[in-house]
């Protein structure tokens, strides 16, 4: 089996990222950057967005496992003190593959039909980089509201625990196919309306958002953050491809939101 890794490039990220190489090797596993089978990210969760999209060529080939060094994380289920029981599971292939929904994200543009597509594991945002964002939302080939405010938020199943959550979205569990629009400080009053709510859309539902003020836009896909000019429209729609884990053993989704969001060590 040829591995990877992905360090959040700490000190003790990297001590790990040392030590699992040198106990994978001696396995028998081969090192190998470009074609991995399995990708180790050690750090956080930023630290497996970053891996995902060094490899989102490949997901079809490559399972992703991840091991935090600092605060518990929705992609990482081991910590260092499980590094060797981590690599002895991975040399005898003790896991499973759970795939989840990714974010499709195709930015058109005004002049010669281009466009521009992306994936996102946690979610795609579009800003105004001066003014207010004014945007028509369409659904399903339907007109369905005309937004005024800061910005748009769509997001994954397994990314509406990240910012979604802090605008007030929902939080779905990650192996739902769905995708999420949530506002943020959308402008209500007796003139503008929004429905003032987070949309939750199915696998087979569209979403296109079309500029009614200023072509340029700054789009964020996960953490790259992107300034695009001449936009005509941006479509968002479930992805046909997955993201795959390599899961070694049950972590109950649930268990890791009351985790991360309610249970206290004081």
């Amino acid at each position: 089996m040829k591995f990877a890794i992905q360090s959040r490039n700490d000190e003790l990220s990297n001590k790990l990222m040392d030590e699992a190489i040198e106990y994978l090797t001696d396995f028998g596993l081969i090192y190998d950057e470009v074609k991995p089978e399995i990708v180790l990210s050690i750090g956080g969760d930023g630290t497996l967005l970053h891996a995902f999209h060094k490899y989102q060529h490949r997901l079809k080939e490559t399972a992703f496992v991840g091991i935090h060094t600092g605060h518990l994380g929705f992609y990482a289920d081991w910590i260092p003190s499980e590094i060797e029981k981590l690599v002895i599971s991975i040399s005898r292939k003790e896991f499973e593959v759970i795939e989840y929904p990714l974010l499709e994200v195709t930015i058109n543009y005004q002049h010669m039909d281009q466009s521009a597509t992306y994936l996102a594991l946690n979610e795609s945002t579009v800003k105004s980089p001066e003014v207010t964002l004014v945007m028509d939302v369409e659904l399903n080939n339907s007109h369905f509201e005309r937004f005024r405010g800061d910005g748009l938020c769509m997001s994954t199943p397994s990314g509406s625990t990240a910012y979604n959550k802090a605008l007030g979205g929902a939080i779905i569990h990650p192996s739902l196919p769905a995708m999420q629009l949530t506002e943020m400080a959308s402008i209500n009053n007796r003139v503008f309306r929004t429905v003032g709510a987070p949309l939750v859309l199915p696998a087979h539902h569209r979403c296109v958002l079309t500029p009614v003020k200023g072509p340029d836009f700054m789009v964020t896909v996960d953490h790259l953050q992107l300034l695009h000019k001449d936009v005509k429209s941006i479509q968002y729609r479930v992805s046909d491809e997955k993201v795959r884990f390599a899961r070694f053993r049950t972590f109950p989704f649930w268990k890791r939101v009351s985790d991360s969001f309610i249970d206290s060590d004081e």
